[in-house]
């Protein structure tokens, strides 16, 4: 029963994951990209995070006045980049996984 599932799963792929399907060697370049993108991406957001929040314990609210507010805000939104870069990489690595891995029975 678990086999016909996943049969009638990869059967009734549309969209991103029928493309990346389709397209091995372009899901692997973008594996690739998204991997480096989402580990630079989470690097730097680590350091300025830590960076940030230090500084709002050492000034204050006036932190927030300087700028401190709005670069938490953009420090948010990297961090929702940096995780939509792990989900894409995520896809391409279950697609070419399930690749590599098939029987061919």
């Amino acid at each position: 029963m678990g086999h016909g599932v996943n049969a009638a799963r990869r059967e009734g792929r549309r969209g991103w994951l029928a493309w990346l399907c389709r397209h091995p060697w372009l899901a692997f370049v973008l594996l690739g990209l998204s991997f480096l993108v989402f580990g630079a991406a989470t690097v730097n957001l680590a350091l300025l995070l830590q960076l940030n929040l230090r500084l709002w314990l050492d000034v204050g609210w006036q932190a927030a006045m300087d700028g401190a507010l709005r670069q938490l805000l953009e420090l948010l939104i990297s961090g929702y980049a940096a995780m939509a870069a792990y989900i894409v990489f995520k896809c391409c690595e279950r697609v070419l996984v399930e690749r590599l891995t098939r029987r061919d029975d």
